[in-house]
């Protein structure tokens, strides 16, 4: 356990006891395995009995959380699931198969080894023959496929014997355990039988009897004010008073009666009275406080033919009622019967079109996301077997000669949806998706310069079970004002805890089904930080995406005295006054029970003020409301506040209220937002904000008021279970902006970068200097699918300055650039005609400034304008435009980003969109055998030389005899100076991991040569890497003193080595993650400055050719045999001349 950093070691050293050795109740029993009986299989071979399974169930992938040391390799299931999320191993696996990191089986190596599905595996030295240790280990888990419902069976009685009641229907699953399918077996629904008997003199006819009871919430908190009645008793028959209770005279002890309370903006509640002597009865009626509904399911879009049936599903948390739309149509509730779920049979036609649902109850409403159903007509096919065009890019030198590079279409089959082949039941999900990929590959050859590649084209495409898209989330949760990691911050997605963040703060997280917004909160344990509520951006069709999200650190907590009234100031900018105030009245503090509280208080109120332009990137939330319609509109905020209140001395949480906030009315200084300014407070399960109150102008405090005394506007808020407000305008001047990312400054159409994070920022500028913003006012990031992304906004169609925007554009932690301004920006370059362009005023970052970093551009956000042709197509679309953003072409305006990592070349002879992982296809030859697990493998090249230099690393098969002597693919990357040594620098090169190929059968250690670009030959390599290779045979050929072989080794190694090594479920973050390890030089560190003496793996001496010779990267590809010849005459000369 040495690679991993000491807490984490403890954390995950205590869940390896737990589950290797603490327990003493065995759910399953552990097989004890030796390996030296009986013949050893083959070290490729699986187990026959791990394969032989009746229920329909799969392997995860391999996990390794220990390195064999001390007492032996530890990997329980409780240390996996900490650190790589509970969501990547069942509850409850079926069987667990472990093997050595070169593949062999435990009986293959000889070692007793326990394997426990429920608890993991582990093996000890002490208990292994001849003194020998343990080997290092990995496993996987033998997980069942999830299980769909049968039907529902028929409503059962209704319960009670009068009046409202309910019943139950039961469904059953087919699984053996019981337990594998999503949701719940029972489902209750409301019923009523007759009336029950009014307030009969056997209830109300006692004159000397009396019904204490207390109306409060689930906390305890008394509510005064509630209205309380008798089952069937006309009207009010008695209020709760300012302790939340309330007394009726009359009322029979021995009655037990329904006594029933409501109160605004509580759903009503019910309780039964109990006699507690013989003249008096109790009761205590809880009130749940009525929230708007939240969506946690929507609708999923599917594919259908002509006479099939169809199920679309929403949920809502909370009281709720449901209404679906067809088109933007209202559907007949009566007509199709429907709830949550909206079920069509017998599919027309015209059936086919957009449908959404709205959940609503008394509080508010709320609208789902778009599902689209496509109704084929009988014999549509659903999926063309023809593809549709897809150029990759080949390597310079298979162009031909002055040309430019070359391309070769290799064909691709649409990201769409096939229907089942027996149609759908009536539930929700798709017993097997199918969508429409790769049927059939066919090989080719490419004649380049000196060598032919070979490379496999799509020949057709057809319907076939795919997986489904797992979107990902990876991340690092910092502090905003040091940097340092939160560790082991608890994670909540949504009010569900779902794990920790690591020691360095990093976290992963798996996005569930149907999902439209990730609301996730990270909850530090020290409680030095504010609760980081997010709403993390994520691509919908699997691909991975990275965020670096950052907390604020909590204010100093302030001593007050609850007898005394206590102001404390909203912001502390230097050189400004504060933004407002919030007063605290004597007597305002409570405990959780409603009981006042007159201690001392410790007070901490952090206020993430706008004014200060750093502060938005720890802001929380999206600034997102529900407008009266249920649709998310956006917010702009003056101000955020967190209030901590605590008694002095304890972790005891304390409420306060009514408190009185006070804003400053100069502060608000956009028109009409003064009169439109309201208090809002965060919901944390759903990310979005929910009104407060408004403010009132604050009237004079006597007749005669100083030119100097500020005017304030007054609202007020109660600190309860909320701890977090805001001081917002709905603003309505809404639009949407158009970025693409690119893979280059060439900005060609086909190299759009997908899973690109685009933030853009909101600024209010200074009256005449849009480039010096006075704060900003809201936020908005979108990851960048297929084409580009959308990004709400604030914009003004008659100031064009009114609203300004900073735009920047991150890929895991590389940070993209946008075309120059200097000396004034192109359209060609920028992406955007004119006039158009210079309305926007577009300035990249650096325009004033040379030295400042080039990652932004500010705009101002000049609403399109009706009659003006050139403003009708982009980059800025009006907000009631969305989809003709989303759907617009590449030809159109738009803005641009571009990756710096220049000279990058990737070629797969089998083609993989690393942006759409449905685009995998099984092959030998296949870069990414796994289509679950993608495993990065990068080497660190070290290069001695007075430029820059290209690194090509070339992949073939080494071991298996399938593919051995075949192209997997080339990797080009160009080196990257050290700022801190001069003549030096560094390349980070990708190769294949070795490792099983995708049938899972038998691992190949890939044959890697590494050969770099110019006048070069190798010096040095890394000692440990060295060993490695001479101690796991065979050698690969080291003959050629201007490049460097290696098998490649099926251990994940570390930085000492020199290699990178990261296994994630999206390829892209992989590779961004090893790479950032790579330019550090660290195995868990992250970095984009190039470290060339930090973890580095081969070192090469490289100098300038003679003027006119070709490089020997050049000759190497025309005539390697002269070359190598030429080689190894110069170095037999320079060793003469140094004897």
């Amino acid at each position: 356990m040495a690679s991993l950093p000491p807490l984490l070691c403890l954390c995950v050293a205590a869940a390896h006891l737990a589950g290797a050795r603490g327990a003493t109740l065995i759910e399953e029993p552990t097989e004890t395995t030796w390996g030296l009986e009986g013949p050893a299989p083959h070290p490729g071979q699986p187990s026959a009995a791990l394969e032989d399974w009746e229920e329909a169930s799969e392997w995860t992938s391999w996990f390794n959380v220990d390195h064999p040391g001390g007492e032996g390799d530890f990997e329980s299931l409780a240390a996996i699931r900490f650190y790589y999320g509970p969501a990547r191993v069942c509850p409850r696996p079926l069987a667990l198969e472990a093997r050595t990191t070169d593949w062999a089986l435990p009986a293959a190596v000889g070692e007793r080894v326990h394997l426990n599905p429920a608890r993991g595996f582990w093996c000890l030295n002490r208990e292994q023959p001849r003194g020998r240790r343990c080997s290092n280990y990995h496993v996987r888990f033998r997980c069942p496929l999830e299980a769909a419902w049968g039907a529902w069976g028929p409503w059962g009685p209704c319960s009670g014997s009068c009046g409202p009641g309910r019943r139950l229907r039961r469904r059953r699953c087919p699984s053996p355990t019981g337990d594998a399918c999503p949701g719940r077996p029972l489902e209750a629904q409301k019923c009523v039988r007759p009336r029950c008997p009014g307030c009969s003199p056997k209830t109300c006819g006692c004159p000397n009897h009396i019904l204490l009871g207390s109306v409060v919430t689930p906390s305890g908190r008394p509510l005064p004010g509630a209205k309380v009645s008798l089952r069937d008793w006309p009207g009010t028959v008695a209020t709760s008073d300012a302790h939340g209770t309330f007394r009726m005279p009359g009322v029979c002890a021995s009655s037990q009666t329904n006594v029933s309370a409501q109160m605004d903006g509580f759903s009503a509640g019910t309780a039964q009275a109990q006699a507690n002597s013989s003249l008096s009865a109790v009761v205590t009626i809880v009130l749940e406080k009525l929230e708007k509904p939240h969506l946690v399911k929507h609708p999923e879009s599917r594919v259908r033919e002509a006479g099939q049936n169809v199920t679309f599903c929403c949920k809502a948390s909370g009281t709720k009622k449901y209404s679906w739309f067809h088109n933007g149509t209202l559907l007949d509730r009566r007509e199709l019967r429907y709830g949550a779920h909206l079920e069509l049979r017998g599919l027309r036609p015209d059936q086919a079109g957009a449908y959404h649902c709205k959940a609503w109850n008394e509080a508010g409403s709320v609208l789902s996301g778009t599902a689209e159903l496509i109704v084929l007509a009988p014999g549509q096919p659903a999926c063309d077997p023809q593809p549709r065009e897809h150029l990759i890019k080949l390597p310079d030198d298979c162009g031909q000669p002055g040309r430019g590079p070359a391309y070769l279409d290799v064909g691709l089959c649409p990201d769409t949806l096939c229907p089942g082949p027996a149609g759908s039941g009536p539930r929700c999900g798709d017993a097997a998706s199918r969508c429409c990929s790769v049927r059939r590959l066919e090989s080719r050859e490419i004649q380049c310069s000196g060598y032919v590649l070979p490379v496999k084209v799509v020949a057709e495409c057809g319907c076939q079970k795919c997986l489904p898209p797992r979107g990902l989330v990876r991340g690092r949760v910092v502090a905003a004002d040091t940097g340092e990691p939160l560790r082991f911050a608890r994670i909540l997605l949504g009010p569900e805890p779902i794990g920790f963040t690591s020691y360095q703060g990093d976290f992963t997280i798996e996005v569930p089904r149907a999902t439209q917004r990730l609301v996730v909160t990270f909850v530090e344990p020290s409680g030095d930080f504010m609760d980081t509520v997010r709403v993390l951006p994520f691509d919908p069709r699997g691909a991975g995406v990275y965020h670096e999200v950052k907390a604020m650190r909590k204010k100093a907590p302030v001593l007050l005295d609850a007898s005394q009234s206590n102001t404390l100031p909203l912001g502390e900018l230097q050189d400004e006054p504060p933004l407002g105030e919030l007063v605290l009245p004597a007597g305002a503090f409570r405990r959780a029970d409603g009981e006042p509280y007159w201690g001392a208080v410790e007070a901490r109120v952090t206020f993430v003020d706008p004014r200060d332009l750093a502060s938005a990137a720890a802001a929380p939330s999206d600034l997102r409301f529900a407008d009266s319609d249920g649709e998310l509109a956006p917010l702009r905020t003056y101000g955020m506040f967190a209030v901590d209140l605590r008694a002095a001395g304890a972790a005891e949480q304390l409420q306060a209220g009514p408190l009185a906030v006070r804003v400053a009315a100069g502060q608000i200084r956009m028109a009409g937002h003064a009169e439109a300014l309201k208090l809002w407070s965060l919901n944390p399960d759903t990310g979005l904000w929910e009104e407060e109150g408004g403010f009132q102008r604050e009237a004079p405090a006597g007749p005669r008021v100083r030119r100097e005394e500020r005017a304030f506007l007054v609202g007020n808020v109660e600190v309860r279970e909320r701890r977090l407000f805001n001081l917002d305008v709905p603003e309505r001047r809404r639009c949407f902006v158009k970025v693409r990312a690119y893979a280059s400054d060439k900005f060609a159409a086909g190299e759009q970068v997908e899973g690109v994070v685009v933030s853009l920022v909101n600024l209010e500028p200074a009256p005449g200097f849009s480039a010096n913003p006075r704060a900003w006012g809201r936020f908005d990031s979108a990851v960048t699918g297929p084409n580009g992304a959308c990004l709400p906004a604030f914009c003004d169609a008659d100031r064009p300055d009114a609203y300004t925007a900073l735009l920047t554009a991150t890929l895991g932690g590389e940070e993209l650039e946008p075309p120059p301004s200097r000396p004034r920006p192109l359209p060609a370059a920028v992406g955007v005609a004119q006039p158009y362009l210079d309305r926007l005023g577009y300035r990249r970052t650096d325009h004033d400034d040379p030295a400042l970093k080039r990652n932004g551009f500010r705009i101002n956000l000049a609403k399109p304008r009706p009659g003006h042709p050139a403003e009708a197509k982009g980059p800025v679309y009006p907000w009631r435009s969305l989809r003709e953003c989303q759907e617009a072409p590449v030809t159109a305006s738009h803005f641009r980003f571009a990756r710096m990592e220049a000279d990058k070349y990737e070629y797969n002879v089998v083609p993989f969109r690393e942006g759409a992982p449905a685009s995998w296809t099984g092959d030998l030859l296949a870069w990414w055998p796994n289509p679950q697990a993608f495993r990065a493998c990068f080497l660190k090249v070290k290069v001695q030389g007075p430029q820059e230099y290209m690194i090509r690393s070339h992949n073939v098969g080494g071991s298996h005899p399938r593919t051995q002597g075949q192209l997997y693919g080339l990797r080009d990357a160009r080196s990257v100076r050290d700022p801190q040594r001069p003549g030096t620098s560094a390349a980070c090169v990708e190769f294949k991991c070795s490792g099983m190929l995708f049938d899972q059968r038998q691992v190949d250690r890939t044959l890697v040569t590494v050969t770099p670009q110019g006048s070069c030959r190798r010096v040095a390599v890394n000692g440990l890497l060295q060993d490695y290779l001479a101690r796991h045979p065979p050698p690969a050929p080291a003959d050629d003193p201007a490049a460097f072989a290696m098998l490649a080794p099926l251990d994940p190694l570390g930085h000492n080595y020199g290699v990178y090594t990261v296994t994630d479920q999206s390829p892209r973050l992989a590779k961004e993650i090893a790479i950032g390890r790579c330019f550090d030089g660290s195995s868990d560190g992250f970095s984009r400055e190039m470290k060339a003496d930090a973890g580095t793996a081969v070192t090469f001496q490289c100098r300038e050719p003679a003027a006119g010779r070709p490089s020997l990267f050049q000759r190497l590809l025309e005539s390697p045999a002269t070359a190598l010849g030429d080689i190894r005459r110069e170095m037999s000369e320079v060793a003469r001349a140094q004897a």
